[in-house]
């Protein structure tokens, strides 16, 4: 008998580049639910949690769907991976749009990249990831120092260093991954950044916690 596909809710509020996202991870193995609906939410094994744009928008949007409290209740109890502005609005407070607040469910700011001679903000393109915590599930098959592909003006800034579980480096050093129990979060696009982001998608689908 095959081994039933892990079932990855993956989160619908209006901002995400959701096609994609979903192909990568039926890709690698996992059945995808584009949804915000809270029974099928609750049926998944997994969530992934996207969001691109401005924060203000995608907080507006959350409400509106109720997918905030989906995210507050799935942190405690399933695998979550966050990935760009979602990987943001984990944290209490964001710059953007004047000063938005986020879900708090890490203490933390969101800050925009300061002006510096010779860097373009946004932060666009491949750029190196330093893995703090190599052996952590999420990790698997990645070498360090791997290249991702980033689109971000805004960078997290964690109250507590240690769920940092990676770094970059853009004018300065930057969180560019979250790691807590069950929760993974990302700055990059693991769905833009080719093989490398198709094995940290397929760690996801095959993460056991």
């Amino acid at each position: 008998m095959s081994q039933a596909r892990t079932r990855i809710a993956l989160l619908d509020y209006g901002m995400g580049n959701l096609h994609s996202a979903a192909k990568a991870l039926e890709f690698v193995g996992a059945t995808v639910d584009v949804t915000n609906d809270p029974k099928v939410i609750a049926r998944a094994d997994k969530i992934m949690f996207p969001g691109v744009g401005a924060m203000r928008d995608c907080m507006a949007g959350m409400q509106a769907v109720h997918v905030d409290e989906a995210v507050k209740q799935a942190v405690f109890n399933k695998p979550v991976l966050a990935i760009c502005v979602g990987m943001q609005a984990l944290m209490q407070h964001s710059q953007e749009n004047g000063g938005v607040n986020c879900l708090g469910i890490f203490e933390g700011e969101v800050l925009r990249f300061p002006d510096q001679a010779g860097l373009k903000v946004p932060h666009m393109g491949w750029n190196q990831v330093h893995q703090h915590d190599p052996a952590h599930p999420m990790w698997r098959d990645i070498a360090q120092d791997s290249r991702f592909y980033f689109v971000h003006s805004f960078y997290v800034q964690p109250k507590n260093p240690e769920i940092a579980a990676a770094t970059c480096d853009y004018g300065q050093p930057f969180t560019c991954a979250l790691s807590q129990d069950n929760l993974f979060a990302v700055q990059f696009h693991p769905e833009k950044s080719h093989t490398v982001g198709l094995q940290l998608l397929k760690n996801f689908v095959e993460w056991n916690i």
